[in-house]
């Protein structure tokens, strides 16, 4: 049963933790976001629980947070950029809700993250600062991994010209159309 769950994914900085709130107060609905919660929930950044916790237990913690939180009504949930690439994840979501893919190009995605050290799949190595062809680089090579999930969502948006405003007016009326 559809609980009027919608869930944004994408890359990083593809505008989720953006659009999310804006849409679900829109809507009158709640907006989780993933990626805070289980800081929230772990009292340290992702960077940090990466570092010395590794990647398996966020997953875990990630997976516990995402089914919590599909159980809820009338909810946006922004995913992290690597929640869809596992299949017991994405058969949560396919099972109790909409996704809609944030679609951004990787020279978008870098000039919104370029500054960015809070993202693990971004650092390098002694925290250099790398060129932005090594980072663009990074870019499509995650982008690559994960594509073939991200545009297994319902409805996939580019936010690379769209601005926020004309973002959330479109996944309001997907949204609408949708509960209609």
């Amino acid at each position: 049963m559809k609980r009027n769950v919608f869930y944004l994914t994408g890359f990083m900085a593809s505008g989720k933790s953006t659009i999310g709130p804006i849409l679900a107060n829109s809507l009158g609905w709640t907006f989780f976001d993933i990626d805070k919660e289980i800081i929230k929930k772990e009292g340290m950044k992702i960077t940090e629980i990466f570092k010395l916790k590794g990647e398996d237990y966020f997953r875990t913690v990630e997976n516990e947070l995402l089914q919590l939180l599909s159980k809820k009504q009338n909810v946006i949930i922004a995913l992290g950029g690597g929640t869809v690439t596992s299949e017991f994840n994405r058969e949560i979501i396919k099972s109790t809700g909409l996704m809609i893919y944030l679609k951004s190009s990787p020279e978008v995605a870098f000039k919104r993250l370029k500054f960015k050290r809070d993202r693990p799949a971004l650092l390098f190595e002694e925290d250099e600062l790398p060129t932005e062809e090594k980072f663009i680089k990074r870019i499509n090579l995650l982008l690559e991994q994960r594509k073939e999930f991200y545009e297994q969502a319902d409805y996939i948006i580019n936010t690379d010209s769209l601005p926020v405003g004309k973002t959330v007016d479109k996944i309001v009326r997907i949204i609408e159309n949708y509960l209609v």
